[in-house]
Parts: C-alpha cells; sequence; structure tokens
C-alpha cells in the first residue's frame, strides 16, 4: 500500500485509510422487502439494529406481499423477506428464492373491518356490509395482498361473496386500504388490528373478524442473497426481546 502510494506519502496512506473505514462501515449492509402492514414496526427495528449494530445499514423496502415476491423472483437485491402470510411464503420457497431453514414465523395478526371516525354505521358483523346503503368497501387485491385474501376467505365462510364483490374498492396493499378509510373514501375496509392502531383520529374498528386459520407473518433470508450473514444477525433481531417489543407496541401478537 505504501509503495503505490509513492511520493503522496502519509497524505495517500491516510486517504486510503479513509476508504477502507467506509467500506468497513457498509460491510453490514442489508435490504429487507417486508409487508406493507410491517412498515412502522420495521422502521423502529431498522433503527434500534443499527443503534445496537452500528456497522450495520438497513434498506426498506415495503409492498404487498406478492409484488415483493415478483420483484424477488426478478432479481431484485434483497437478503431478507418478510411475509404477511404462509402462501406467498411457500410459493418463493417453491420456487428456489430462500434459505428454508432459516424460515420462520415471527408474529400473529388479525383481521377487523375498520370506518372513518364519524361513520353513522353501526357494523358488527360480515351481514352489515350487505346493507343497500353500504357502497364502497376497500379490498386489497386478493391476488397479490394477503389481507384480501383473507377477508375473501371471510366472507366466503359467511356466504358474502360474491355477493359483495361488486362494492369492493381494489386497493394495492393493506396500508392503501387504510387511507382510504381514513379520507372517507369509502365506507369501510380489511386491515389488520396491527394498521389500526395508526390514525386512531381518523379511522376506528368495527369489529374483528373470526378466521379458520391464524395469520402469521413467516421471514426468511434470500437464497442469492450478498450479505448472508447479515440478514440472518437481521432476522434473529427481530425475533428477539428488543425485536418483539417493537412488534407489540405496533399490535402485533407473539408467534
Amino acid at each position: 500500500m505504501l509503495n503505490w502510494c509513492g511520493k503522496w506519502g502519509r497524505r495517500c496512506f491516510g486517504a486510503v485509510m479513509v476508504l477502507i473505514s467506509v467500506q468497513h462501515a457498509w460491510a453490514g449492509e442489508v435490504t429487507v422487502s417486508a409487508a406493507a402492514s410491517l412498515t412502522n414496526a420495521f422502521k423502529d427495528i431498522a433503527q434500534i439494529y443499527q443503534t445496537h449494530y452500528p456497522d450495520a445499514k438497513v434498506n426498506l423496502n415495503f409492498a404487498a406481499s406478492g409484488a415483493l415476491l415478483q420483484q424477488i423472483a426478478k432479481g431484485a437485491p434483497v437478503d431478507v423477506f418478510a411475509s404477511a402470510d404462509q402462501e406467498t411464503m411457500d410459493a418463493a420457497e417453491k420456487q428456489g428464492l430462500i434459505v428454508s431453514a432459516g424460515r420462520h414465523d415471527f408474529a400473529h395478526n388479525r383481521l377487523v373491518l375498520i370506518v372513518p371516525t364519524d361513520s353513522q354505521f353501526a357494523f358488527k358483523q360480515l351481514q352489515d356490509l350487505n346493507q343497500v346503503a353500504v357502497k364502497r368497501i376497500a379490498l386489497g387485491l386478493p391476488a397479490s395482498v394477503p389481507v384480501g385474501r383473507y377477508a375473501v376467505q371471510a366472507m366466503s365462510a359467511a356466504k358474502l361473496w360474491p355477493a359483495l364483490e361488486n362494492k369492493m374498492i381494489s386497493t394495492q396493499n393493506v396500508r392503501q386500504s387504510l387511507d382510504y378509510v381514513a379520507r372517507g373514501e369509502v365506507d369501510a375496509g380489511f386491515v389488520y388490528a396491527s394498521d389500526a392502531t395508526i390514525l386512531r383520529d381518523k379511522i376506528k374498528v368495527a369489529f374483528e373478524i373470526s378466521l379458520d386459520s391464524v395469520i402469521a407473518y413467516p421471514i426468511a433470508p434470500i437464497k442469492d442473497s450478498k450479505h448472508s450473514e447479515e440478514a440472518k444477525r437481521f432476522i434473529q433481531f427481530v425475533s428477539s426481546a428488543a425485536g418483539q417489543a417493537i412488534l407489540v407496541k405496533y399490535g402485533f401478537l407473539k408467534p
């Protein structure tokens, strides 16, 4: 290194050491693709994680679980995938995109129906959505948004689907459904209980919806990750006491 610096001597050596320091600072970089419902919780987790590990840098990417899977399948540089359902993670595993041995559930959630705070509807059960006065209901696209699939399953079990289908306003992810309700653009919307902890001054929970299956969130490292060790460390942190405390704070349940 000193020979390469030649006549520049100490000044060049110092510049090289700065470069090495910068490279070391980025050594712990990890990109996490997570379901939209995890936005607030994972932002907090990433911040505290970086405080615990000063050499780490967490890049977060949020969207519907199905959209994230498509990105990963197309070669997006992702290290960790956190889905809002088992079906999407199963698809990722079948496509050979994740390290199966590193997959596990880190949180549970509940399905709820929300309405604007000034809503005049007194919804008590799914059958109430069949009222003529109810015109617009926000629903995540079932093909790519897990909360939409859960909601359709519930309506089908109550023999209300597809009768209610024409009232549904499709959304790209659960947070868009939350926003539609908060702005009063729809009469009601299907979201997770964790989402209902946000915008409490604009929305309220009408009731919780029973499901035949548990809403479990799996997380796994990506098989082609270039930061596999950092991916493992981040996943471990999510499941640690510190990570779980943040998730509970935002309305998630422990697995």
